[in-house]
């Protein structure tokens, strides 16, 4: 929420008290310090309060910045739901985009739940490179259509896939055995397999009918940039 926002929210807090005559622009001046102009300038938005003004404002008051924030707009930017208390572990499933850039998952993102035994994700091996600490670690994706077929027959349309986003190195997972990874590209999230050539990212599928991708690193050349984590579960619907 912008700070117009709030301000215009205690307007109307404000406002409601003097229309219940719980309160005057005489008397809210008395009380902030400030001169009843400045007070009725604010009211009738021919100007606005300064940071401390509002904490004058909200204290004499007794009010809260909470109080100015509608109650829809916390619960869509809340990181919900709270964890379980079994033992599965909620994972949220979002759309490709979200789980290549947001750290954090807000609840507006969120497409569905899915839950994952709690034993099995603690098993899971990290390999973090970069700053990834503060990276909620799994998500959830479903794999769209034309991306399914190009990991075919490891993948297939559909399949929804849990990404470890603390995996975003090329450091095999185990011996002899490719790592299958989300990539950020196009702006969303697609599944091949990664390896570097020179100055490039190459993007193979596992279907030898579509074609490899190579993809310049850019300036920075660091590989971590596109890797959205290592694909450590493949679900496919039935």
């Amino acid at each position: 929420m912008k700070f117009k926002s709030l301000q215009e929210n205690l307007r109307k807090a404000l406002w409601a008290r003097i229309e219940e005559r719980e309160l005057t622009g005489l008397r809210l001046a008395e009380q902030t310090g400030f001169k009843q102009a400045h007070i009725s300038n604010f009211l009738n938005r021919k100007r606005s309060l300064s940071l401390e003004g509002m904490d004058k404002v909200l204290s004499v008051q007794h009010l809260s910045v909470l109080d100015l924030i509608d109650p829809d707009e916390v619960n869509k930017r809340a990181s919900i739901p709270p964890p379980s208390e079994d033992e599965f572990e909620n994972i949220f499933l979002v759309d490709g985009g979200v789980a290549a850039t947001q750290p954090l998952i807000m609840s507006m993102k969120v497409r569905e739940i899915q839950k994952f035994r709690r034993s099995f994700l603690r098993k899971l091996r990290p390999e973090m490179h970069g700053k990834r600490g503060d990276w909620e670690r799994f998500v959830a994706i479903k794999v769209e259509a034309s991306d399914g077929m190009s990991m075919y027959p490891r993948l297939l349309p559909g399949a929804t896939v849990l990404i470890d986003r603390h995996y975003n190195s090329l450091q095999p997972y185990r011996k002899g055995e490719l790592n299958m990874y989300g990539v950020h590209m196009r702006g969303t999230s697609i599944v091949r397999y990664v390896e570097i050539a020179g100055k490039n990212v190459v993007l193979r599928p596992h279907n030898q009918a579509y074609a490899v991708e190579v993809v310049p690193l850019g300036d920075e050349g660091n590989i971590s940039d596109y890797l959205v984590g290592r694909v450590c579960y493949m679900g496919i619907e039935t």
